[in-house]
């Protein structure tokens, strides 16, 4: 028997699934209203957990415009500054069918923390062709940065510690929607 407890944490909600569908539709608001319209936008989410947030957008922003919004997913791994310390496997593969030359892009992600994976995410759509604009779409900003990169689009700032994690499930990959805080004990 080990002399050290057990690491726990403790869980607080941030979002319920209708803090998310409110957050959502104000952000799909927010991009139709920034940029004018919707003709020259595409949005693209960053695997995992970007991509049916996209899609979620793509639908709100269709049904307010009476158009369909081309939306993309983007693995990132390969292009994570990172990846030589992490044993992860590409998310799945990255699918842009549309062409981004000239278009404002929103890439959308469920968390913004340090920007790393928002830059990954921008070094990756130079492949796909050169953007008039990129803006940035996320359910959750914590804060504590390390790139200088902010959101254009916020559904919730969420002032959190370093050792605090932010885990958002989403029913198309976890069977539910609701963002939790993790505290670690003590």
């Amino acid at each position: 028997m080990s002399d050290l407890a057990p690491a726990t944490t403790s869980r607080r909600s941030l979002m319920t699934a209708d803090e998310i569908r409110r957050a959502l539709s104000r952000m799909a608001h927010e991009i139709v209203e920034k940029n004018g319209g919707v003709e020259q936008v595409v949005l693209v989410g960053i695997r995992t957990r970007g991509v049916p947030l996209a899609r979620r957008i793509a639908r709100l922003i269709s049904e307010l415009e009476e158009c369909a919004v081309p939306c993309g997913g983007l693995d990132i791994t390969l292009y994570r500054d990172d990846h030589s310390r992490r044993v992860k496997l590409p998310a799945g593969p990255s699918d842009i069918s549309f062409s981004v030359d000239s278009r404002c892009v929103v890439l959308v992600d469920d968390v913004l923390f340090t920007g790393r994976s928002v830059r990954a995410a921008m070094d990756a759509l130079r492949d796909y062709g050169r953007p008039r604009a990129i803006q940035l779409a996320v359910l959750i900003d914590r804060g504590h940065r390390e790139l200088p990169i902010r959101a254009d689009f916020v559904g919730k700032n969420v002032p959190t510690a370093r050792s605090e994690g932010v885990e958002v499930k989403l029913m198309e990959v976890d069977g539910r929607d609701e963002v939790v805080l993790d505290k670690p004990a003590g």
